[in-house]
C-alpha cells in the first residue's frame, strides 16, 4: 500500500537519530524533522512581533485575506515553533483558501502555565484589533496546540465573548492526567509519544498548585456546551488516540457539532509531512473543506 510505504519513510525519519535529551535538543530536533520539506515557493510569509512572542502571517495565491486560520503548534508545551509547523500551517491555509496566523507562544519550562494560554488570548485580541470579526476566524492546533485551542475557546465562552467560526484539532492532547487507555495499547505503534515523556512535559508545564484536571489544561474535563463546531483528526497509531475519541464523545454529549476522523496507520500529527505523505495532504483537504463550510455558515 502506498500510504503504508509513505508513512514508513516518515517513521524512519523520526527514528533515524537517538531520541534527544534536554529541552534545547528536543526543540532543535522538532524544528529539524518538521522542516525537512520546506514551505512551498508560492507562499507569502510575514512575521509580526506581539508582546513577548512572535507570530507569522501566511497566504497562498488566491486565498481570502479577510478570513484567517489561527494555529497553535504542538510540542508538548515545551518545544515546537513556527518553523517546525510552517509547512503544515501554510498548506492548511491553502486547503481552506484563507490566510493563516501561526502563533509562536512562549514555551515551558521557562514559561510554565498559564503563559501559553495568555499568549493565545493575546493573539486572539490582536486579530480582533486588526478588524477580523470572530466569525471570520478559525482556531486550530495540533497536540498541545489542540489543548491551547480548546483552552482559548473555553476562556472566551466564560467571558461571554464572541467565539470563532469553528475549531480544527489535529492529534489533540486533551488530558494531562494521562488516563487514556491508548497510552498503553498503542505504545509500541507510536514512534513519537510515550507516557513517560508526557509525564516529563506535564511536570515542566504545570505548576504543582494546578490540578491536572483543571479544564484550562485538560479540556477533556471542561464543560463544552456552547462550543463552536469541531473537527478532530487523529491517527490510529497514536498513543493519544483516546484523548481524541474521548473528547469527541464528551463534546457530542454536550450537544456540540463534532466530526471525528480516525486515519488508519497514521502517526501523531502526520499532516506535518504533507509534502511527502498523501494521507497528510488528504487530511488537510478534509480540514479545508470543513473550515470553508463553517465560514460560509
Amino acid at each position: 500500500m502506498a500510504d503504508q510505504s509513505e508513512i514508513d519513510v516518515v517513521r524512519k525519519l523520526l527514528t533515524s537519530k537517538p531520541r534527544p535529551v534536554g529541552w534545547e535538543e528536543r526543540r532543535q530536533r522538532l524544528d529539524e524533522v518538521g522542516s525537512v520539506w520546506p514551505v512551498a515557493d508560492d507562499i507569502e510569509l510575514k512575521g509580526v512581533q506581539l508582546d513577548g512572542f512572535g507570530a507569522e502571517w501566511s497566504i497562498a495565491p488566491g486565498s481570502d485575506a479577510s478570513r484567517v486560520l489561527m494555529f497553535f503548534h504542538g510540542g508538548g508545551y515545551c518545544s515546537g515553533s513556527i518553523l517546525s509547523h510552517r509547512r503544515l500551517v501554510t498548506e492548511a491555509g491553502r486547503a481552506a483558501g484563507i490566510r493563516t496566523f501561526a502563533v509562536g507562544y512562549r514555551l515551558a519550562p521557562e514559561n510554565p502555565f498559564p503563559a501559553a494560554l495568555e499568549d493565545a488570548a493575546a493573539a486572539w485580541r490582536f486579530l480582533r484589533e486588526q478588524g477580523f470579526p470572530a466569525e471570520n476566524i478559525v482556531v486550530a492546533g495540533d497536540s498541545a496546540g489542540g489543548g491551547i485551542t480548546l483552552g482559548l475557546i473555553n476562556g472566551l465562552r466564560s467571558e461571554q465573548a464572541a467565539l470563532p467560526a469553528c475549531a480544527w484539532l489535529l492529534s489533540p492532547w486533551t488530558d494531562l492526567t494521562l488516563s487514556g487507555s491508548t497510552l498503553e495499547t498503542k505504545d509500541t505503534a507510536d514512534p513519537l509519544i510515550h507516557k513517560a515523556y508526557l509525564g516529563e512535559l506535564v511536570d515542566a508545564y504545570l505548576p504543582s498548585t494546578i490540578s491536572r484536571t483543571d479544564p484550562r489544561v485538560s479540556p477533556l474535563y471542561a464543560d463544552l456546551r456552547g462550543f463552536p463546531p469541531l473537527l478532530i483528526q487523529v491517527g490510529s497509531a497514536e498513543t493519544l488516540l483516546a484523548d481524541a475519541t474521548r473528547l469527541a464523545e464528551t463534546t457530542g454529549a454536550a450537544d456540540v457539532e463534532v466530526t471525528l476522523e480516525i486515519w488508519p496507520h497514521m502517526i501523531h500529527a502526520w499532516p506535518l509531512w504533507n509534502a511527502h505523505l498523501a494521507p497528510g495532504r488528504k487530511a488537510l483537504v478534509n480540514a479545508g473543506a470543513f473550515i470553508c463550510e463553517k465560514l460560509r455558515g
